[in-house]
C-alpha cells in the first residue's frame, strides 16, 4: 500500500526538475500539504521508513533510482556536482549536501544504498547536437517508465540494473536527432554488446524512449529465420507494446477475439504477464503504437496501404514533425526478419504512403547488423559510380534513401564487418556518428567464464581455480562419433534437471525450461540421423528402471557435486546422491513425456513433432538444429552442449555460443562439451573480441569538450589484431604511421611458424635482450611470486632489436616503431626486460644463451600463433624495483604450439618453430600532450583524412 508519506516523498523526487538534488525534506512537506495537511514528514521518519522498508517499496525504489542517477552524473552540464567525479565518496556527499540530510540519515542512506559503479558503456562518437535532456526525458516518460517498472516487478531486475539499462540508452538516444527538428538528418550507430547478453533489453528499452522523445515510425529488422523475429516480436509485444495496445478494445472474452488477438492462448497472457498501461495511451494524451505485423505474421503488402502507415495530424497545414502534431500522433511498430521479399513490400507500401516521407521521424533498428545487412559483393567488379549492393543491403538502403529523418541503429556482438563498411558509402550503413560499447552485465556466463584464459601454468587446476575444470568436458577428437561422451552429456542433462527440481522443492524459483544443444551439422540429414541416435541411447540408458543410477552416481560425486561446492554459489545441494534419487524419475518424465527426448529444430518439414515455442509453453528437451538455434535467438534454460562442428571465422564461431547467458538459479551446473579445437578457436576469438573492446576504451577520450576519435578511426585498431575480414578489398585513404599507445602486445602478427627463417632471424635480433636478462629474481603479481629473468638495456639497443624484427603482415609494427623511436632520452632512457619463467615448464638453450621457459599457445587459422602476456607477469614488471619514471618495460616469452611442447625442441641452441614473444609497457610521460594516440598521414590529398578508397 502506497501510504501519504510515501507519495509525499515519491512526489518530491519527481518534482526535482532536470535530476538535480535538491533540498528532499522541504519539498515533501510541500507535497504532504497537498495531500494530508499535518502529516509527519520529517527526516527521522524517513530514517525509520527506510530501516524497515521492504525492497519493492516505492519509496526505497524511488531514491535508489534517484541516487544512483545523481551517482552516475557526468560533471559536464551538471553544475551541482561542483566537480565531482562520477561514483565517487565525494559525489555522494555532494548529493547528500544537495538534499540537504544530515549526518544520521547520510549513514542510512550509505548503507542502505551503496555507491553505483556506472554503466560501464563506452563511447566513440563524432559531434552531436544535445537534445535528449532531463528535462525531456521527464516530460514524455511513458513507455520508457513502464518498461522499466516491468523490469523491476515482473523480471525481477535490482535497481542498479534498471539504472545501467537507463544510462545506457540514453547514450544512444541521446545521438540521435530531435524528431521535431525543422531540418532533416540522418544518424547512423553501431551498438556492440557480447553474445546472449541483453541487447534486446537495450533496444527495446532504445525504442520505448525514441517513441516518447518523438519518433513515429519504428522499423525492427531481426535476423533472418521466422524463430528469431517471432521471439523478438513476442518479448517486445509483451514488455513494451502491452495489453491496450495489443487488444486496441477488441474483447479478448469474445469467441472471434482469436482471430485478432495472437496471445489468447499464451500462459503469461493468461497470468497477466503482460505489461498494462492503465489505458489506451492516447486516452491521457501519450501516443498509442499500432502492429504492423504480429506473433503469427511477418510483414505483408497492406491492401489498405495509404490509411494504415498514414500518420494522425492534427493540424494539416503543418508537417508531421511539428510538435503540434508529432506528439498528438499514434506510432507505427513493424517487426521483420531479413528476407528479401518482407522488406521489398515494406518499401514498396512506404512509397504508396499518402504522407510525405521526408516529414517521417522514423527509428530503424537492426538486430545482428553484421549478419545479411553489410554489402558484401566485389568492389572490382563495380562500374563507375554505381555498387552491385546484396539484396538486403539493397533494400535497407532503399529504406534510408526513402526516409530522410530515419535514424539507423545496429546492434551486434560481433562488430568487425559492420566496421569495415565503406565510410563513403552516404547510402550504407557505416557507423559514421558512434560506435557504443556496452558493458558486461552482472549475472552473465561468456567465454571467459569457460576459459582459462590468464591462469598460472605452475598451479595446479581445480574445479575452483579452473573454469575449463569446472564447465568444459573436452570430446576425443580422433573419433567422429563417441556415444559414450554422448550418453555423458545426456546423463549430465538427466542429473541437472533432477538437481533443478532438488533446487525448487527447497525453495529455489521453479525452472520453466530445462534444455541441452546438440550441435554437430548444419545439414538437416545429420540432424535427423543425429536425433535418431540419442532417441536410441535414451532407451537404453535405464533412467526409468534405475539401471542408470550407478552412471549418475559417479557423475554425481566426481563432477557436479565438487564443481557445485568449489564455486561456492550458495545453491542448494544434496549432501548425497542418495538425496536425489527421488527426483530423478520425475525429471525423465519431464525430458521425454512420450518416450522421445529429442526435439529437431530445422526447415525439415517430415519430423511431425511439436513446435519450439519456450512462450506458449515449458521446454525440457534435448535440441538438435542448426541455423535456427543460433544468431540471436536465446535458448531458454540452457544447461548443456554438445558441440563439435568446426567454424571458418570468428563471427561465427561466437555467434554460435549459445551457451553463453544468464544462469540464474543454476550456472554451476553449466557443461559445455566441445573438442579441444574448438575450445582453442574460442579462446583466440575470445582473445581478439577483449583487445578490440580494450581498445575501444582505450580511444573512448574527449578533449575539451570533444571527441578525438570518431568511428571512422576503428578499422586501424582491429587490423592490428588480425580481425580484418577475410576478402579485405579495401584500405584507408590515410596510412597509419604512428601508433602512440602505452602498452603494445602485437599478438597476432608474428611469422606463421611455416616460416622457420623469418622465425630464426627474430631469435637473431632478439638475443641482446637474452643475453642482458640474467639476474634470477623473483617478483610478485597477481598475488603469485615465480621466478623470472631480469636485465636492462638502452633505449637504443631496444630500437636496435625491435627494428631487426620480422612480422607475417610488414605495416604490423611499422606505426609503433615510428613512434617509439621519435621519443627521446628524456622520456625512455632504459628498458627493463623480464623473461618470466616456469617450475615444471620445458625449457631450452637458445643460441647458446641459456635455458629459458618456453610457454605453451594456442594457434589460429593459418598457424599463426598468440603471445599473451599473463596478467601477474605485467603487474609484477610494472611494479618491479627500481623502476623510474624513464624505463620501458618488456615481458618476452618464447613461445610455441603448446600441442607441441612434448617433442624435441631444439639442436644446438637452434629451436624450431619457436616464436618470440613481447609486450612492452612505456613510461607514462611517453604518451604526447596532445593525448592524440593516432597520427595519419593523408594519402589522397583531395578527399578527407578518413576516407576510403578502393585497394
Amino acid at each position: 500500500m502506497i501510504t501519504s508519506f510515501v507519495r509525499a516523498y515519491t512526489s518530491a523526487l519527481r518534482a526535482m526538475e532536470g535530476d538535480t538534488p535538491r533540498g528532499l525534506v522541504k519539498r515533501a512537506e510541500l507535497e504532504a500539504d497537498d495531500l494530508e495537511p499535518g502529516l509527519d514528514v520529517s527526516e527521522a521518519r524517513l530514517r525509520e521508513h527506510l530501516a524497515v522498508a521492504d525492497p519493492n517499496d516505492k519509496l526505497r525504489l524511488d531514491l535508489h533510482m534517484n541516487l544512483a542517477k545523481w551517482d552516475n552524473a557526468p560533471v559536464e552540464g551538471n553544475p551541482w556536482t561542483n566537480g565531482t567525479e562520477p561514483n565517487t565518496e565525494g559525489r555522494r556527499a555532494r548529493v547528500v549536501e544537495a538534499l540537504r540530510l544530515d549526518a544520521e540519515t547520510a549513514a542510512e542512506i550509505t548503507h542502505r544504498f551503496p555507491l553505483a559503479k556506472g554503466d560501464g558503456t563506452t563511447v566513440i562518437a563524432g559531434p552531436w547536437e544535445p537534445w535528449y535532456t532531463a528535462e525531456v526525458k521527464k516530460a514524455r516518460d511513458f513507455y520508457w517508465g513502464h518498461y522499466a517498472d516491468y523490469l523491476h516487478n515482473q523480471r525481477h531486475w535490482d535497481v542498479d540494473a534498471i539504472v545501467n539499462l537507463d544510462m545506457a540508452t540514453t547514450r544512444v538516444v541521446e545521438r540521435l536527432i530531435d524528431p521535431s527538428r525543422a531540418k532533416a538528418g540522418q544518424t547512423k550507430g553501431l551498438v556492440v554488446g557480447y553474445v546472449q547478453s541483453g541487447k534486446t533489453a537495450n533496444f527495446t528499452g532504445v525504442i520505448a524512449k525514441a517513441i516518447d522523445a518523438g519518433y513515429r515510425l519504428v522499423i525492427v529488422m531481426t535476423g533472418t529465420t521466422n524463430i528469431l523475429r517471432e521471439q523478438t516480436q513476442r518479448r517486445v509485444d509483451m514488455e513494451l507494446i502491452g495489453r491496450e495496445n495489443i487488444l486496441r478494445g477488441t474483447d479478448e472474452h469474445d469467441p472471434d477475439a482469436a482471430q485478432f488477438i495472437d496471445y489468447l492462448d499464451d500462459e503469461d497472457w493468461i497470468a497477466d504477464r503482460f505489461v498494462r498501461h492503465g489505458a489506451w495511451p492516447s486516452q491521457i494524451g501519450r501516443p498509442d503504437i499500432h502492429r504492423m505485423t504480429n506473433r503469427r505474421f511477418d510483414y505483408r503488402r497492406l491492401q489498405q496501404g495509404r490509411s494504415a502507415l498514414e500518420f494522425e495530424r492534427r493540424d494539416r497545414t503543418k508537417p508531421l514533425w511539428h510538435p503540434d502534431n508529432l506528439f498528438t500522433s499514434d506510432a507505427r511498430l513493424i517487426i521483420v526478419k531479413k528476407n528479401a521479399t518482407v522488406l521489398s513490400n515494406l518499401v514498396k507500401d512506404l512509397k504508396n504512403t499518402a504522407d510525405r516521407l521526408e516529414n517521417i521521424p522514423a527509428l530503424i533498428i537492426d538486430d545482428e547488423s553484421d549478419q545479411a545487412s553489410v554489402n558484401t559483393t566485389d568492389p572490382k567488379k563495380w562500374r563507375e559510380d554505381k555498387k552491385n549492393r546484396t539484396a538486403i543491403n539493397k533494400h535497407l538502403s532503399n529504406l534510408l534513401g526513402l526516409l530522410p529523418r530515419a535514424q539507423y541503429i545496429g546492434y551486434t556482438a560481433t562488430p568487425f564487418a559492420n566496421v569495415f563498411v565503406d565510410p563513403t558509402d552516404a547510402e550504407d550503413i557505416f557507423p559514421k556518428d558512434y560506435l557504443i560499447s556496452l558493458e558486461r552485465p552482472l549475472g552473465y556466463m561468456g567465454a571467459e567464464d569457460f576459459l582459462d584464459l590468464d591462469i598460472d601454468p605452475d598451479v595446479e587446476r581445480t574445479f575452483r581455480n579452473s573454469k575449463e575444470m569446472a564447465h568444459l568436458r573436452l570430446l576425443d577428437e580422433d573419433q567422429d562419433e563417441d556415444d559414450a561422451e554422448l550418453q555423458a552429456a545426456l546423463d549430465s542433462f538427466v542429473l541437472t534437471a533432477a538437481i533443478k527440481l532438488y533446487r525448487e522443492a527447497n525453495g529455489a524459483k521453479a525452472f520453466k525450461h530445462h534444455t541441452m544443444l546438440v550441435h554437430e551439422t548444419m545439414r538437416t540429414a545429420g540432424q535427423r540421423s543425429r536425433a535418431e541416435a540419442i532417441q536410441d541411447l535414451w532407451r537404453a540408458a535405464g533412467y526409468l528402471s534405475g539401471r542408470a543410477h550407478r552412471r549418475l552416481r559417479t557423475l554425481f560425486d566426481e563432477d557436479f557435486a565438487p564443481v557445485s561446492e568449489a564455486l561456492v554459489l550458495e545453491y542448494a545441494m544434496p549432501p548425497r546422491f542418495d538425496d536425489l534419487t527421488r527426483f530423478l524419475g520425475e525429471a525423465a518424465r519431464r525430458i521425454a513425456p512420450n518416450g522421445n527426448p529429442v526435439l529437431v529444430v530445422n526447415s525439415d518439414k517430415d519430423i511431425e513433432q511439436e513446435d519450439l515455442d519456450f512462450d506458449k509453453r515449458s521446454v525440457w528437451r534435448v535440441l538438435v538444429g542448426g541455423n535456427k538455434l543460433a544468431r540471436g535467438f536465446t535458448v531458454e534454460g540452457l544447461t548443456i552442449t554438445y558441440y563439435s562442428r568446426k567454424v571458418g571465422h570468428a563471427e561465427a564461431l561466437m555467434q554460435m555460443g549459445r551457451w553463453f547467458g544468464f544462469r540464474k538459479g543454476y550456472r554451476d551446473l553449466v557443461r559445455l562439451f566441445i573438442s579441444g579445437d574448438v575450445r582453442d578457436a574460442f579462446e583466440a576469438a575470445c582473445r581478439d573480441e577483449e583487445h578490440f573492446r580494450e581498445e575501444l576504451r582505450q580511444y573512448a577520450v574527449m578533449v575539451d569538450g570533444r571527441p578525438l576519435f570518431t568511428p571512422q578511426h576503428i578499422p586501424p585498431l582491429v587490423t592490428r589484431h588480425g580481425l580484418r575480414p577475410t576478402a579485405a578489398n579495401k584500405m584507408y585513404n590515410a596510412k597509419l604511421v604512428q601508433r602512440r599507445n602505452p602498452t603494445k602486445e602485437p599478438s597476432s602478427g608474428y611469422p606463421l611458424l611455416t616460416n622457420q627463417a623469418a622465425l630464426d632471424r627474430n631469435i637473431d635480433a632478439l638475443v641482446p635482450l637474452l643475453k642482458a636478462a640474467r639476474d634470477v629474481t623473483y617478483p610478485t603479481g597477481g598475488g603469485r611470486t615465480f621466478e623470472a629473468f631480469l636485465g636492462e638495456v638502452s633505449h637504443q639497443e631496444m630500437l636496435s632489436a625491435l627494428g631487426g624484427l620480422e612480422w607475417a603482415t610488414p605495416e604490423t609494427f611499422v606505426p609503433d616503431l615510428a613512434w617509439l623511436t621519435s621519443l627521446s632520452e628524456e622520456v625512455i632512457d632504459r628498458w627493463d626486460v623480464m623473461l618470466p619463467q616456469q617450475k615444471t615448464g620445458k625449457r631450452v638453450d637458445i643460441r647458446g644463451v641459456g635455458k629459458f621457459t618456453v610457454h605453451g599457445r594456442t594457434t589460429g587459422g593459418g598457424q599463426s600463433i598468440r603471445g599473451n602476456a599473463e596478467s601477474a607477469h605485467r603487474e609484477a614488471l610494472g611494479a618491479m624495483p627500481g623502476r623510474k619514471l624513464t624505463s620501458g618495460g618488456a615481458l618476452l616469452y618464447p613461445v610455441m604450439n603448446k600441442n607441441e611442447l612434448d617433442g624435441d625442441l631444439a639442436t644446438d641452441g637452434r629451436p624450431t618453430r619457436l616464436v618470440m614473444a613481447l609486450m612492452l609497457q612505456l613510461p607514462k610521460g611517453a604518451l604526447p600532450p596532445d593525448r592524440k594516440p593516432l597520427v595519419y598521414q593523408v594519402v589522397v590529398r583531395e578527399k578527407p583524412l578518413y576516407a576510403i578508397v578502393d585497394a
